[in-house]
């Protein structure tokens, strides 16, 4: 009868894998073989040092130690996002163990990663927004007609950076004050666009795109060569608008995106109607939204009533 495998020449065996039939690269086997010397301490320190020794149990409680490190020792412990990529070595670990015959089953097959604490989108205050817009459009020229025109059209309707420097005039409806934009996946969407939008694009059509216009294009924002603008100048313009209003949190088109649907959701828009005009395919994407408002009613319940404390 052989003599079990042991841990240590299981780890040995998996690494030489990822190197010969992976081809995986020296800093993921550098990383790899961290995580799982930290994954084998875990287990001497249990006197664990065969693997069908190991259990389901034993991989749930390593994720624990992972999480709650050693105070009493001064080591404190990792980051979810630690912890998360440490379990995948050792997932993977036990995966390829199992395929090859060195344990009967995968123990952490059903061992999942923390999940990571859910992030609130940075929001503006409209304040911010006006202040913003306000500053896109110094001048009367054509440059700065288009800036106002821009920044004015991803707050109106939450759109993307690359939704809006993808518009063609034909996409634009300002009779009826409504633009098509084409999200991810070439998924098409009507959005209304308000009208301070509408007239700062007007001025644009009439008096700046022309100057702009070089050649034949049928792009809405033009560069000064007269071709399409691209994304990272769209970007730069948003950005220096910002540094000239003097608002000093970060700003990017993704953060005039969240401002515009919290403040929507702030209004008393419903969560699904804010979901087709940000074109997630998903209302679960656009409830994170959701507790930006939930903090704020909870921060004016605190200062407002009563008996709230």
């Amino acid at each position: 009868m052989s003599a079990a495998p042991t841990v240590d020449d299981a780890i040995a065996r998996y690494l030489d894998h990822l190197v010969v039939e992976r081809g995986s690269a020296a800093n993921t086997i550098t990383s790899y073989r961290r995580d799982l010397q930290r994954y084998r301490d875990f287990l001497a320190g249990r006197t664990i040092v065969t693997m069908p020794a190991i259990t389901e149990a034993d991989v749930r409680d390593f994720l624990v130690a992972l999480r709650r490190g050693d105070p009493d020792n001064g080591v404190s412990g990792l980051a979810d996002s630690s912890v998360a990529r440490t379990l995948v070595a050792a997932r993977g670990f036990h995966k390829f163990c199992a395929a090859e015959g060195l344990t009967v089953t995968d123990v952490a097959h059903s061992v999942s990663p923390p999940k990571p604490p859910r992030r609130l989108p940075k929001s503006l205050t409209i304040d911010d927004v006006l202040a913003i817009i306000a500053a896109a459009g110094v001048g009367d020229g054509p440059r700065s007609l288009r800036d106002r025109a821009l920044v004015e059209l991803l707050y109106s309707c939450g759109a993307r950076i690359s939704e809006v420097t993808s518009l063609d005039l034909d996409d634009l409806d300002l009779e009826h004050r409504a633009v098509i934009l084409r999200g991810k996946g070439g998924k098409e969407r009507i959005v209304p666009v308000g009208g301070p939008a509408v007239e700062a694009v007007e001025a644009y059509l009439v008096r700046g795109r022309p100057a702009l216009a070089k050649k034949g294009t049928p792009a809405l924002f033009l560069n000064i060569r007269g071709g399409r603008l691209s994304r990272q100048s769209a970007w730069q313009v948003l950005v220096d608008a910002a540094a000239r209003a003097g608002v000093e949190k970060e700003v990017s088109p993704h953060t005039m995106r969240h401002s515009f649907a919290t403040h929507l959701l702030d209004g008393g828009a419903d969560v699904r109607v804010v979901q087709e005009l940000l074109g997630h395919s998903s209302v679960t994407t656009t409830q994170v939204y959701t507790l930006v408002t939930v903090n704020t009613m909870r921060e004016v319940y605190a200062t407002a009533h009563p008996r709230a404390r």
